[in-house]
């Protein structure tokens, strides 16, 4: 069994290229289509990465890696953000709140796998 990623984005369109691209690579991937979702996904199953949006409708993915931070379970799990935010001030924040890595849209598949095999093998 592969590992699982947890993706979150409001955008199904960019969920279906995430997921048809970890899961190439043998990757167990879980959708989530908004932080809320995302949470209480993270809360029902275990992922080994949580790759999230920023800008997405019920919670954004700053609060959604706040929240997963104060979760034992997610204290040091690896959280990307893939987002098409990319100023400095944006990952400062991302960083505050706990995110491992920033990946800016649109993204190159074999970069991201290249990320996702860095941070969880």
């Amino acid at each position: 069994m592969g590992k699982v990623v947890l993706t979150v984005d409001d955008s199904a369109s960019i969920r279906q290229m995430v997921s048809f691209t970890l899961k190439s690579a043998g990757y167990e991937v879980v959708e989530a289509v908004d932080g809320e979702d995302g949470l209480n996904k993270a809360k029902t199953k275990a992922a080994d990465l949580v790759l999230t949006d920023q800008n997405m409708p019920k919670m954004d993915g700053i609060t959604l890696i706040k929240t997963l931070r104060g979760l034992p379970q997610y204290k040091s799990t690896p959280i990307l953000v893939l987002t098409t935010e990319s100023s400095d001030a944006m990952k400062t924040a991302g960083r505050s709140a706990g995110a491992t890595g920033w990946l800016v849209k649109p993204f190159d598949p074999q970069k991201l796998l290249d990320v996702v095999k860095k941070v969880i093998g």
